[in-house]
């Protein structure tokens, strides 16, 4: 059986093993095409909701693009930031930096930019197609691309924007033999956790005892523990004041 060698796993095998622990079919049995459908489809919607779980995601990738003096640049598959095939556009980015290209062979100097969470503080910037030296960027999760803004523009072939998003785990699966490319942490958590989904559409119930939850659980836990990355804690320069001296006791406070 492939599923006990991770390089070589398929859709099917994670399929028959989670309609095993739901209990839908017992050892030896063989489910109708039908069930096996069902479950290659709920595993592949299982998928794209663990895209956008940073935790669920294994690590995090760079994009970069050379401006052209625009005021916005399209991202995802075949965007001008391309993600990549058998992507969707990222729902959000992680960080953003300006990279400059002129000048600075063969160091060049990255600079971070802020990130602006919503339309609505993007909206208040009052010169948009200011050209200047960028500061802030903001990325609009517009469908079936996304939408990056940076802010003031940058001026054209001078300076590269960089992103930072999830990678993508692959969920879009065209047959039932193709082989997983994943860790090899992931097939168990895949293949208890559709388990517990696949229950819902047979109506199976869970009992007293019952060890398949605490399975999925747990290896949710053990991506969890491997995956997250969590950055270091930064307080805004607004908000971190100097020293001020007092006259009257000769001391700064």
């Amino acid at each position: 059986m492939t599923a006990l060698d991770p390089a070589n796993t398929t859709v099917n095998d994670i399929c028959l093993q989670a309609l095993k622990e739901c209990g839908q079919i017992g050892v030896g049995q063989t489910p109708l095409a039908e069930d096996l459908n069902d479950a290659w489809t709920r595993l592949q919607w299982m998928l794209q909701q663990w895209n956008r779980k940073r935790w669920l995601v294994y690590h995090d990738v760079i994009k970069l693009l050379v401006s052209s003096g625009a005021v916005t640049y399209s991202v995802g598959p075949g965007g001008q930031i391309d993600t990549g095939a058998n992507t969707q556009r990222p729902d959000k980015i992680e960080a953003a930096f300006l990279r400059q290209l002129t000048q600075s062979q063969p160091n060049q100097i990255d600079y971070p930019l802020d990130l602006l969470q919503s339309m609505e503080d993007y909206s208040k910037i009052a010169l948009k197609q200011l050209v200047s030296f960028p500061g802030v960027a903001f990325y609009d999760p517009s469908f079936p691309l996304g939408t990056l803004y940076v802010w003031p523009v940058p001026q054209a072939n001078i300076y590269s924007t960089g992103i930072v998003i999830k990678d993508y785990v692959q969920a879009v699966y065209a047959t039932s033999a193709t082989k997983f490319v994943l860790p090899a942490e992931y097939f168990p958590a895949m293949a208890y956790n559709l388990a517990m989904h696949l229950r819902s559409k047979y109506q199976i119930p869970s009992f007293p005892g019952d060890p398949l939850p605490g399975m999925a659980k747990d290896a949710l836990n053990v991506l969890r523990g491997a995956n997250t990355a969590i950055a270091r804690l930064q307080i805004p320069a607004e908000i971190n004041r100097p020293g001020i001296y007092n006259i009257f006791s000769d001391r700064s406070y």
